[in-house]
């Protein structure tokens, strides 16, 4: 848990930028991965990371940090801008995503990749283990947090709600899920597939303390993490509202950016776009 009293937004903003611009960097290097939903998450992974989060790079490990779920593995681009900006490694890195010899793969993992929580990649099951991580801390009389970031299409699979049930009837107020709503999924709009809202009231008739902000808007972002830091007796989940693509103009909310990476001309325009935010 932080103990700051000021909130830099500024910094936020900037950090935000710079993880963008990692998104960017390491996608087009890589000429694959999905930049839509690592875009949509930015602004949230600087605040955890750079106000929120009891974490640092040089005691990685320590067991009385804060853990970090990305259970929609596939944003791993956003995880791992964040944890280069952060100084787990050289941000010069990301360029060599998905390469063979690479810790940085398509999806996070733990044995190879300095600051990751936990492995992830099939949808569904990166909050059931974020649960066990909570109820470890319970039992172990610890007073570290675990985030877990949820993707809205990956809502759509059941053991989300079976993890829910799990987090709620263990009391699992150290938890704190934030859904990615960002309305798009690989074959388009969630809403189109298989729809898996309203997320607020179904959220609440699992026993979870319900929070709904901007994604994009730091005020309302720290509102929201500092009220799951002062829920008692149940998990909370943080519905957060945001677009795909966010920050480059030609990706927001167009679904083929869920898994498509810039050419060079697209990158040229996306870096000149996001240096314009720093």
């Amino acid at each position: 848990m932080n103990n700051q009293k000021n909130l830099d937004i500024g910094m936020l903003k900037h950090n935000a930028a710079m993880i963008r611009l990692g998104i960017i960097e390491a996608t087009h290097a890589a000429s694959s991965g999905h930049p839509g939903g690592s875009l949509s998450i930015a602004d949230i992974m600087s605040y955890l990371y750079f106000y929120k989060m009891n974490v640092s790079p040089e005691n990685p490990k320590d067991e009385n940090r804060d853990r970090f779920v990305l259970s929609k593995g596939h944003a791993a681009p956003a995880l791992y801008a964040t944890l280069a900006l952060k100084g787990y490694f050289p941000f010069e890195t990301l360029k060599t995503l998905r390469q063979a010899d690479s810790i940085l793969q398509g999806h996070p993992d733990l044995k190879k990749i300095p600051g990751v929580d936990m492995t992830t990649g099939s949808l569904g099951q990166g909050i059931s283990a974020a649960c066990g991580m909570a109820l470890a801390a319970k039992l172990d009389k610890k007073d570290y947090r675990v985030y877990c970031i949820v993707g809205d299409g990956e809502s759509e699979e059941g053991e989300i709600w079976e993890a829910a049930m799990f987090a709620a009837r263990y009391g699992l107020d150290n938890l704190c899920v934030i859904l990615d709503w960002n309305g798009l999924q690989i074959d388009g709009p969630i809403a189109d597939i298989v729809n898996p809202a309203p997320f607020d009231t179904k959220f609440e008739s699992f026993g979870f303390n319900v929070l709904s902000i901007d994604a994009h808007d730091f005020s309302e972002i720290d509102a929201a993490f500092t009220a799951a830091e002062n829920a008692s007796g149940k998990p909370t989940v943080i519905i957060a509202q945001s677009v795909k693509g966010k920050g480059v103009s030609f990706m927001e909310n167009q679904v083929k950016w869920h898994g498509s990476a810039p050419n060079a001309e697209q990158y040229a325009v996306a870096v000149e776009e996001l240096k314009a935010q720093m």
